[in-house]
């Protein structure tokens, strides 16, 4: 198929048809990163700004790597060392940066849409790396990636999903990827942590973690979202990690070749025990090393072909 769009901004916006493209791309570089010289020239002279507003190690790392193994040339910035804390508005910020002719920008930001908003502004391509509560594309495609490389296939499977999900981005852009397949998606989490009529889309809502787990051939834990409001709705932290942290007796009752998957990052003994995140059926490193290859193909398909 040809690729026809200029941004990532979210999952929403993507067919099955387009999310499999990605993948598939996804798959041929991923072998770049197992070459002993992990570097092609497929980007050589583009420029790809990473822009954060937001704290993040994985995301931001992982779009830099993939970057310059696309041998394109790499410009950090983030909100404490940028004009943001003068008082320089997102709009203006934007019209800065298109001045300088970038090739695309990768921003993450606190506020919901922010992403969307720069998109208008600039004919450099967008990529979503995460805006408030609402989604984080990149992330649910390597989750998909991880998914069926693991398990061959996403058609058919028991999707289960942990944890603060009204304030998660990844929970929702991972619910709206897999709608586009035949999977059964259950969520589970305290009751005011489960968005409200989520039921009317076709999901499973349980709020006791051994039936949410029942049968299930993925599991996904999300961790708490503090700088969200996420504490403000739960009794305590203690309290939530027993009724809802992942312990190696809950597996007993999933699927016997179970996958356990987490976007990070983990805040082990809340929601995931040290047992589950480092055992056999963690695939939680894989899912950080397939977030290069599938940045790659983003970076690929927006910015080193044409339109």
């Amino acid at each position: 198929m040809k690729w026809n769009k200029k941004d990532l901004l979210g999952i929403r916006e993507l067919t099955k048809e387009e999310i499999l493209f990605v993948l598939d791309s996804a798959d041929s570089f991923k072998d770049i990163s197992k070459r002993e010289v992990k570097k092609v020239p497929t980007l050589r002279g583009k420029t790809v700004i990473t822009l954060f507003y937001e704290p993040s190690t994985r995301t931001r790392t992982s779009f830099e790597i993939a970057a310059k193994r696309l041998s394109a040339d790499t410009i950090n910035i983030s909100a404490s060392t940028s004009s943001y804390i003068k008082g320089e508005t997102l709009k203006d910020t934007a019209k800065n940066l298109e001045s300088m002719k970038p090739d695309a920008i990768v921003i993450r930001h606190s506020m919901p849409g922010a992403p969307h908003m720069l998109s208008k502004y600039m004919k450099s391509s967008v990529i979503n790396g995460g805006d408030g509560a609402h989604e984080h594309p990149t992330q649910a495609l390597l989750d998909l990636f991880t998914i069926r490389e693991k398990k061959n296939r996403i058609d058919g499977l028991n999707i289960t999903i942990v944890g603060d999900i009204a304030h998660s981005r990844v929970a929702r852009s991972n619910v709206f990827a897999l709608r586009h397949f035949n999977t059964h998606i259950t969520l589970c989490g305290p009751p005011t942590m489960i968005p409200h009529d989520i039921e009317s889309l076709g999901i499973q809502v349980e709020y006791n973690v051994e039936k949410a787990v029942q049968d299930a051939d993925v599991i996904m834990m999300l961790r708490i979202q503090k700088e969200r409001g996420g504490i403000a709705y739960i009794p305590s932290i203690k309290e939530y990690s027993s009724i809802y942290g992942l312990k190696t007796e809950h597996l007993k009752r999933a699927k016997k070749d179970v996958i356990i998957m987490h976007p990070g990052p983990m805040n082990r003994g809340i929601e995931i025990s040290d047992e589950v995140a480092d055992g056999p059926y963690s695939v939680i490193l894989d899912q950080v090393e397939n977030g290069v290859a599938v940045r790659m193909a983003t970076l690929y398909l927006l910015i080193g072909r044409e339109i």
